[in-house]
């Protein structure tokens, strides 16, 4: 059986990425979140269980079970099963996400969300379910407390992709409602 994977942020965007049969999926019984590590000074997006909620995201196989370019490209996270989490339209298959190992979070420290970065998975997610679907994306993350580093003008995120004016007033408008919340 070919293993798939659940992909919530940055793998939403299909233009970061190229594994076949990329469909949209639900993970039931999850957030996301920003988390910090000692891996890096900028903060991951994670996933952490929460009864009750979900996340939209995609499934996409793994090509002959061959998990080590995404392993590589998921450096610092846990390849966990979330077949029993997942609802899809893909016929019976494993589904793997990505976490932040507990162990390797911390609290503190001057991490920041990099606005390279958010831009991808927003653009993912408006790509794949609309303006609805990135607001919902905003509405289920935790930690929007964490500084955002603008980086637009040089992206520090390798996988940086270009944005037309409309997408990036819809990212800088959802950032803004999201933390006149906090």
């Amino acid at each position: 059986m070919t293993p798939w994977f659940f992909g919530y942020g940055s793998l939403v965007n299909r233009a970061t990425h190229r594994y076949p049969q990329a469909q949209r999926a639900t993970l039931n019984g999850w957030r996301r979140v920003w988390v910090r590590t000692e891996l890096r000074d900028v903060v991951f997006l994670s996933i952490q269980p929460a009864k009750g909620h979900s996340i939209d995201g995609l499934i996409a196989s793994v090509p002959n079970a061959d998990w080590g370019a995404l392993d590589l490209r998921e450096s610092g996270y846990a390849r966990i099963n979330a077949t029993p989490h997942v609802s899809h339209d893909a016929p019976a298959i494993s589904v793997a996400a990505y976490q932040v190992p507990t162990e390797h979070r911390r609290h503190g420290g001057d991490h920041c969300i990099l606005l390279s970065y958010l831009d991808v998975v927003v653009q993912g997610f408006v790509r794949e379910f609309g303006e609805a679907g990135a607001q919902a994306f905003f509405e289920t993350t935790d930690g929007w407390e964490t500084p955002i580093f603008d980086d637009r003008a040089a992206p520090r995120y390798s996988r940086a992709q270009s944005l037309n004016a409309t997408e990036r007033a819809l990212t800088d408008d959802l950032l803004a409602q999201v933390q006149q919340r906090q």
